[in-house]
C-alpha cells in the first residue's frame, strides 16, 4: 500500500479550512483545541469527544486497508498507520485522533518474541518469570521505533488543528502479558510473582516503566499533543496492592514525560476503587469506565484533574433514542467537573455501527455547545 493509494484527508480544523500545502497549523490553534482545553480544565466551546479504539474493526474502511496485513506489521507501516489514524477523524468529526498502534509494539521493538494472534491477543513465546529473564528487556531507543516518528510527522501535517494522542501500555498490563504469556482472566502467574518475589516484581515493573516512558517520549517529540497510559488489567488489583506494587512504576512513567507539558491521561478497566490512586500517580486526566458515574468519580479522584468518559460501549447497540438518553445521563453527571472529555467507558466494540458513533459525536457537540 503506497501513499498514493490513500484517500485525501478531510479538513479537521475548527474553521473547516485545512492548512495549505507545506503549511503547518499554528501552535496556538492546536493548543486552543477543545480537547486540549478540556484536559487543562479550561472553558471549552463544547465538550470534546474521542473514542478509545475509534480507529479499528468497527470501520469498514479500516478492514479494507488492513486486509491481509498482520496487526503488528500494520503498526510498522507509516502510511498505513497514518491512514487508519485519520479514518475516524474524517468519518466521525471527533475532537482528537489517537495514534494507531498496539501496547505491545515497544516490546516487539526491543526483541521480545511475541505475536498478536487473531481472536486471542498478544502471545509471548517465552514468558518472563525469572530474574535472568529481565536481561531480555533492554532499553528502547528512538531508532527501534523510527516508523513511529515518521508516521506522527505525517499525521500532524494532515490533522491540522486536531490534536493527536499518543499512547502506551502501563507497566502492570505489559508485565501481565509478559508473565502470563498472553491474555489472562485471573492473572495467576502475575500475582504469584508479585506476592512471591516482590523485589523481582519491582525490578520488572521498573524496567517496563523505562521502556514505556521512552516510547511516550518518542511520540511526544514527534508531535503528539497528549498521551494516554492504558492499564487494561490493573482493575484486577486491590487498592493496597496497587499502591504498593504498581503505582511507583506508573508514577515514574508520568514523571519522566512531565517536562514536555502535554496532558497525561490514565485509564484502566474496572478501576472504580483505584481512581484516586490513578490520579495520584501523576495523571492530568483520569479515564473512568462505565461502572462509576462521573460525579462520583470526581469525588474519588479529588480536585485538580479532569475526567474522561464514560458511556457504556454496549449502549451503542440500542436505539438512537436510548443512546441519547444514556448520553444525557453521562453529561448530566459531568456538570460541575473541572474538565470533561467525553469518551466511552472502554473501547469501541468491533461490531458497533459506525453511524452510531457519528451520531453520538454530533449529539454531544450540539447538546454541550456553549
Amino acid at each position: 500500500m503506497s501513499a498514493n493509494d490513500l484517500p485525501p484527508a478531510r479538513s479537521t480544523s475548527p474553521a473547516g479550512d485545512a492548512p495549505s500545502a507545506g503549511q503547518q497549523p499554528t501552535t496556538d490553534a492546536l493548543r486552543d483545541s477543545a480537547f486540549l482545553r478540556a484536559c487543562r480544565r479550561e472553558p471549552v466551546p463544547h465538550t470534546p469527544v474521542w473514542f478509545m479504539r475509534q480507529a479499528g474493526r468497527s470501520l469498514p474502511e479500516y478492514l479494507k486497508v488492513r486486509e491481509g496485513v498482520p496487526m503488528l506489521e500494520s503498526c510498522m507501516r507509516p502510511e498505513l498507520v497514518t491512514e487508519i489514524t485519520l479514518q475516524p477523524v474524517r468519518r466521525h468529526k471527533v475532537d482528537a485522533a489517537i495514534y494507531f498502534s498496539d501496547i505491545v509494539v515497544p516490546l516487539k521493538a526491543i526483541g521480545i518474541d511475541l505475536d498478536i494472534k487473531p481472536g486471542v491477543g498478544p502471545v509471548v513465546a517465552e514468558p518472563v518469570r525469572r530474574r535472568e529473564d529481565l536481561a531480555r528487556l533492554r532499553d528502547l531507543t528512538p531508532e527501534d521505533v523510527s516508523y513511529v516518528t515518521e508516521a506522527i510527522g505525517m499525521l500532524t501535517g494532515e490533522l491540522g488543528a486536531t490534536p493527536l494522542i499518543g499512547f502506551a501500555g502501563a507497566p502492570f498490563t505489559l508485565a501481565s502479558y509478559l508473565v502470563e504469556g498472553g491474555p489472562s482472566r485471573n492473572h495467576e502467574h502475575t500475582k504469584a510473582l508479585m506476592y512471591g518475589d516482590p523485589q523481582l516484581w519491582a525490578d520488572l515493573l521498573d524496567r517496563l516503566a523505562g521502556i514505556t516512558a521512552a516510547f511516550l517520549k518518542v511520540q511526544i517529540e514527534a508531535g503528539a499533543s497528549a498521551v494516554q497510559l492504558f492499564d487494561s488489567w490493573v482493575g484486577a488489583l486491590s487498592p493496597a496492592d496497587y499502591r504498593r506494587s504498581v503505582m511507583p512504576a506508573s508514577a515514574r512513567v508520568f514523571a519522566e514525560v512531565e517536562e514536555y507539558g502535554v496532558p497525561r491521561i490514565h485509564f484502566g478497566v474496572g478501576t472504580g476503587e483505584l481512581l484516586g490512586l490513578m490520579g495520584e500517580a501523576g495523571a492530568d486526566v483520569v479515564g473512568v469506565d462505565w461502572r462509576v458515574p462521573l460525579d462520583e468519580a470526581a469525588r474519588r479522584v479529588g480536585p485538580g484533574r479532569a475526567l474522561q468518559g464514560n458511556l457504556d460501549p454496549a449502549v451503542l447497540f440500542s436505539t438512537p433514542e436510548a443512546v441519547e438518553a444514556k448520553t444525557r445521563e453521562v453529561l448530566d453527571a459531568a456538570r460541575g467537573l473541572e474538565g470533561h472529555v467525553f469518551n466511552l467507558g472502554h473501547g469501541v466494540l468491533p461490531t458497533t455501527d459506525p453511524d452510531a458513533l457519528t451520531r453520538l459525536t454530533e449529539y454531544v457537540h450540539t447538546r454541550t455547545a456553549r
